[in-house]
């Protein structure tokens, strides 16, 4: 199939390049408009304790939860005075009914409210935003922020709204700078790399091809199911480091194969097209196939966040495939010997792959002492990986934000001027009859750590005619502390007498979160495994190298977990890069981070397995094979690495922590995976497996033979060498 697209772009590539210009030309005017199609939302799991307890809240009481906290200041004048108090009067009178569902000013809610600090120069203004959805919240936020601010006072604003307006706002702007850093970089980078101008504009028309690309398919996603304004973020990092490494495997092999024939041949071009599609634009196809099945697996998570992420990075890697495999071979053909055209003083013509065989004599020195280099890789990445054992989850809180960010200051004022940190749990009780909900009140008061439980709405204050009476509970700490976490399980392990009772919140949420992401885990790994193992059996006939190939992405992503807990949830090097420690990991950061890691790593899998494939099939030789396989590949996945982990490096000066953690832990993964995995452990775990490397059950072998997706070896080939089939045993 792809030899014979090889050969169609070869003869037609003028009009496959006019009709992919059109169809980007289509995809940038319609993707532009993507951003008023997504939601802000989508942190939360529907069919969560946490969730049915706000929606039967909304239903009965209206939201009661306190989702934004105005915090109002003057240096001079005391909230009792009479300027200090109107100003902030002529606010609250101004809020749009619409907007909010409660609103409770300080000078309404008693002197015994908290509400105002300690030396009276501070005061807090509680308000529960008006909707149905997350997203119906954030866009109330975002009309009521601005009548917030009160004339001659200092205005501050906090919460849970106002800590994901700033994330959405600063996401946006760390989005922008991440692209105008990566991208210069990549070419500047791509120019070393390639040694000409021509060559090195090649990923970023293909990482520009993606973009544009992906953008419209997820407006298309968006007309039939919500999906997250954070997807644009995972669009722009795999559209444009995969469209680099993709681009990257495309070049170099074109002009690998574009050396070896005659400058004269009229025809060389055409003939170098076809066997780079037959050899590396079949590892595109199949990286792009892996990754996007590795992304995929997000789905499987009922939270409107990870699957925006799976939607977002399934169009990113299906564009940037299809361009790699339309646009760029059709320009290619075109540019002929061209492709090198502005070459570099340092680049001499023919040294596409002249490095001395450094990285064969390093492969065949692994493979000398297998074991030795096995176990002492093995124990270092372990050791690095140590760190995740003791890691702690939470989710979001105002420590995500830059110290600097609005409702991360006032945050700290809150603590510093009215007292330790609370944290609180709304406890739904329905068909409860009044004497039991006394006896509730009672046991929940009892639960280790909980300060006070208060009545918020009575039966009285209920819609229609149900039993229902809404509590808070507090108690002194930050929410998404272990601790806290442990009040709200043993506050749902309090059972009425009667009727049921639901426990939500801040901390109900975060444990709601960690427990689903357990639950669905495994169905992810499940998905992504069985998916990874068909295809690279598929790609290479053999049943042992899938296996092996995941195991080897287990150690890579373990490392970097490791370093990420001892980073962002130890707090070491948190002055060096610039974040406030919060002493556990958001849940949803390993997941994202085990989807597209376990995608990229299989990227550069299947590149060396491909070269390994090819030369085992041309002589038959396992050493030879590897040896071979890592030269030809090494430079060019260091290369595919390096402007990679540029793209990735420039997301981790993000000032939001779990961009910079996500940036952070897939550059370690990668560079650990580039390096040491493929240098290392592969070729020993090769040698040591000899020619089971290339097993098959003997139907399965049957199969592969007749129906397998080989590569065409054209460029060197063997005479008088058979077809290699799988090894059956």
């Amino acid at each position: 199939m792809i030899d014979r697209w090889g050969a169609f772009v070869a003869r037609r590539a003028r009009a496959v390049l006019l009709v992919a210009v059109a169809l980007v030309l289509a995809a940038g005017a319609y993707g532009a408009g993507v951003f008023d199609s997504l939601e802000q939302g989508g942190f939360d799991d529907p069919s969560s304790e946490t969730a049915r307890e706000l929606v039967a809240e909304r239903e009965l009481f209206g939201n009661r939860t306190v989702d934004v906290v105005a915090v109002y200041s003057d240096e001079d004048r005391l909230a009792d005075d009479r300027g200090f108090r109107a100003a902030v009067e002529e606010v609250v009178a101004g809020i749009p009914g619409d907007l909010v569902t409660q609103v409770v000013p300080y000078y309404a809610a008693g002197p015994d409210s908290g509400l105002v600090s300690a030396d009276g120069h501070h005061a807090q203004v509680l308000v529960s935003l008006a909707g149905e959805s997350q997203d119906d919240f954030l866009t109330a936020y975002d009309e009521l922020a601005p009548l917030l601010e009160a004339d001659g006072l200092e205005t501050g604003l906090t919460g849970s709204y106002a800590v994901y307006n700033d994330v959405n706002e600063i996401t946006s702007k760390d989005l922008k700078r991440a692209e105008l850093i990566s991208l210069p970089l990549v070419v500047l980078l791509a120019l070393l790399i390639f040694g000409s101008a021509v060559a090195a504009l090649m990923p970023a028309m293909v990482g520009l091809v993606a973009m544009l690309g992906a953008l419209a398919v997820v407006r298309v996603i968006a007309g039939l199911t919500d999906v997250s304004v954070f997807s644009i973020n995972i669009i722009s990092l795999l559209g444009i480091g995969l469209a680099i490494d993709y681009a990257l495997f495309v070049v170099s092999r074109f002009r690998e194969e574009l050396a070896i024939l005659p400058v004269e041949d009229p025809d060389a071009a055409a003939t170098a097209i076809r066997r780079t599609m037959a050899t590396a634009g079949r590892t595109v196809l199949f990286s792009g196939l892996t990754v996007a099945a590795a992304m995929s697996s997000l789905l499987i998570f009922p939270q409107g966040f990870l699957r925006s992420m799976g939607y977002g990075g399934m169009a990113a890697v299906v564009v940037a495939m299809l361009a790699a495999l339309t646009v760029l071979p059709a320009v290619l053909r075109l540019l002929g010997r061209r492709v090198d055209a502005g070459r570099m003083p340092w680049r001499r013509p023919g040294a596409e792959a002249a490095d001395g065989g450094r990285w064969a004599v390093l492969a065949r020195g692994v493979m000398r002492r297998p074991v030795a280099v096995i176990a002492v890789t093995v124990v270092v990445l372990l050791a690095v990986a140590a760190p995740f054992l003791g890691v702690r989850w939470g989710s979001v809180d105002h420590r995500v934000l830059p110290a600097d960010a609005p409702a991360h200051r006032t945050a700290d004022l809150l603590v510093e001027e009215f007292g330790a940190e609370t944290s609180t749990a709304s406890l739904l009780l329905r068909g409860t009859r009044a004497d039991d909900v006394a006896a509730y009140v009672t046991a929940a008061q009892q639960v280790d750590g909980v300060g006070t439980v208060q009545t918020v709405a009575g039966p009285e204050q209920a819609r229609g005619d149900e039993e229902a009476t809404l509590l808070r509970a507090t108690w002194t700490g930050n929410s998404q502390t272990e601790r806290s976490q442990e009040i709200v399980r043993d506050l749902r392990a309090v059972e009425p007498a009667s009727g049921t009772a639901l426990v939500g919140g801040m901390s109900a949420d975060t444990v709601d979160l960690v427990d689903s992401v357990a639950d669905h885990l495994p169905w992810m790994a499940l998905v992504v495994v069985v998916v990874m193992l068909v295809l690279l059996f598929v790609a290479f006939g053999s049943v042992v190298l899938p296996v092996k190939a995941v195991v080897m992405n287990l150690f890579s992503i373990a490392a970097a977990f490791g370093v990420v807990t001892w980073i962002f949830s130890d707090g070491h090097l948190a002055d060096l890069l610039g974040f406030t420690p919060q002493g556990f990991l958001d849940a949803t950061n390993p997941i994202l981070m085990v989807a597209i890691l376990f995608g990229l790593s299989m990227d550069y899998e299947v590149f060396l397995l491909s070269r390994v494939r090819e030369e085992w099939d041309r002589t038959g030789d396992n050493d030879l094979a590897v040896a071979t396989g890592v030269q030809k590949t090494g430079r060019i996945i260091t290369s595919a690495a390096l402007l990679l982990g540029v793209v990735i490096g420039a997301f981790g000066t993000s000032g939001i922590v779990f961009m910079k953690m996500l940036g952070v832990g897939m550059l370690v993964a990668l560079l650990i995976d580039a390096t040491v995995v493929r240098a290392l452990l592969v070729p020993a775990t090769m040698k040591l497996l000899g020619r089971w490397n290339w097993y098959a059950p003997a139907p399965m072998a049957s199969w592969w033979a007749r129906h397998g997706f080989r590569e065409e070896v054209a460029s060197t080939p063997v005479e008088n060498t058979p077809e290699r089939t799988p090894h059956v045993v």
